[in-house]
């Protein structure tokens, strides 16, 4: 399937047959725009099904916002997972939609954008309104505007925070804007049935089914850093934020069979707010289409079963990128157990410490400037193992490296690869965990190379590249899937949302 096939909007004979089934396969990949009522939907939406000749397609919610409707209340497109179809290697739409999540077009004008993506900002306006159906401009309104009303949906902040979380440096421009484009005023849509969480916030994480999350705690349990996060069966739980005003997280699934995980947030600042949901959206993969992603894998025999064993499974990436860098240098050529080990040492020693414990959370991981002249010998690492980690700090605080949106598969490794003890299956490992990028390949993984052949000889890493050829864009999920089937079956609970 080209990329221009995945992007597109679905024939209009799938739309209609998705909406009236409301498969939930088909959430966020397009919207169901009711001329009538001027509102539009999403496939799932509960409410009776409008006649067809009053049915408008729209492959993006700034798309259908442009045209002129409104979100619906009932179904709440807020609530949608992103379209996962981006997510094919490293296209300039793609890079640009990485940007604009992590607020590009905040402060900046779109010729920035533009020029971080390689094109004219004439180009990107183009490319985005073929593609997509909406400038960038319209697509960065319409993320604030729906966070915004998820937030006014689901949580008791006040307007005032609401605002600030959306990314509206006033009160005044937050109002107008949703005045303008919803046509009520942002008191109007408050809720005032949701119960107070104790200072905190609770927002509804959605995902196109099945999602594994067993698989995905599973994954994160062997390698949490005690102190740091902690993992059980049932959720995922870290320490953020700074020392002097620390918080926490709690990923869990939502229940009452709601394809969404649940976000349990303490001490986070509300300009915080968004850029936390979409570490995490990407940190628990839930954008991905997994049918997509299976229809292109199931075509090798090696991997068909695999698939169907795990039929959610997902990209398990990282919280930060810093992190996930140490933990590759310090996994190299040791088990997950010895580098787990030698992770959660560093990170109590070089680690800043919380004043006060939050249930289990004792420390902070270490940023680059601590480690950057310590010795880390100390704790257990090679001379070799500890310089790396001193000179990848140094280069990410000199900016000769970093974890940015806009970098290509192939540019990000390579800026890796040319520093010292760095080498390509570190480089992809990070571009796997800390960008949850979806071709990302470590063709040097001993297991990889030992489990993908069936004839029982282990292949060259030339080899398995050779191999995997075929399994672009979605490299990344093939190697999670042999990972998986490669170890011993895990007691977790079963597949969350599976359909």
């Amino acid at each position: 399937m080209s990329l221009a096939d995945a992007t597109a909007l679905p024939d209009p004979r799938i739309c209609e047959q998705a909406r009236l089934s409301r498969d939930a396969r088909f959430d966020g990949l397009f919207f169901t725009a009711v001329t009538s009522t001027r509102i539009y939907c999403r496939p799932v939406c509960p409410a009776p099904a409008p006649k067809p000749a009053n049915i408008v397609y729209y492959r993006h919610a700034a798309a259908a916002e442009a045209a002129g409707f409104r979100p619906c209340l009932r179904c709440r497109p807020e609530l949608a997972p992103g379209d996962g179809a981006w997510r094919r290697g490293d296209d300039t739409v793609a890079r640009a939609l990485k940007l604009i999540e992590q607020g590009a077009l905040v402060d900046a004008p779109l010729a920035a954008l533009a020029d971080k993506v390689g094109l004219g900002e004439r180009q990107l306006r183009r490319l985005f309104s073929e593609r997509l159906g909406a400038t960038p401009n319209d697509v960065h309104g319409t993320r604030r505007l729906l966070f915004a009303k998820q937030l006014l949906t689901e949580t008791t902040l006040p307007i005032t925070q609401v605002a600030l979380a959306a990314g509206f440096g006033s009160l005044t421009r937050f109002n107008t804007a949703f005045r303008d484009e919803y046509r009520m005023a942002p008191r109007e849509l408050r809720k005032r049935d949701v119960p107070p969480a104790h200072d905190g916030v609770t927002l509804r994480l959605g995902y196109r089914p099945p999602y594994d999350l067993a698989a995905m705690l599973d994954f994160l349990r062997g390698r949490a850093l005690p102190g740091v996060e902690v993992v059980d069966e049932r959720s995922y739980r870290r320490v953020i934020g700074t020392a002097e005003a620390p918080g926490w997280l709690r990923v869990s699934a939502w229940g009452d069979g709601a394809h969404a995980l649940r976000l349990e947030l303490q001490g986070a600042a509300p300009v915080q707010l968004l850029g936390i949901v979409q570490r995490l959206r990407r940190m628990f993969d839930l954008d991905a289409d997994p049918h997509v992603i299976a229809q292109a894998l199931g075509q090798d025999a090696r991997l068909r079963p695999l698939l169907d064993a795990r039929p959610g499974l997902r990209l398990p990436s990282g919280w930060d990128g810093f992190e996930i860098a140490v933990r590759a240098v310090i996994g190299q050529q040791v088990s997950v157990a010895a580098a787990r080990t030698l992770t959660a040492r560093l990170a109590q020693r070089y680690g800043t410490p919380l004043a006060v414990p939050l249930d289990g959370l004792t420390h902070l991981f270490p940023t680059p400037d601590r480690l950057v002249d310590a010795d880390l010998t100390t704790i257990g690492l090679t001379r070799a193992r500890a310089d790396t980690i001193r000179g990848l700090s140094r280069a990410l605080l000199d900016g000769r490296v970093d974890f940015n949106p806009e970098r290509t598969l192939e540019d990000f490794t390579a800026r890796w690869v040319a520093l010292p003890g760095i080498g390509p299956w570190t480089a992809h490992y990070m571009a796997l965990r800390a960008l949850g990028h979806p071709d990302a390949f470590p063709a040097d993984d001993l297991v990889l190379q030992k489990a993908v052949p069936t004839d029982g000889v282990r292949m060259t890493a030339k080899a398995l590249t050779a191999r995997a050829e075929a399994w672009r864009p979605w490299r990344a999920y093939a190697v999670i899937h042999v990972w998986k089937g490669s170890m011993a079956p895990s007691k977790s609970p079963a597949v969350v949302g599976a359909t």
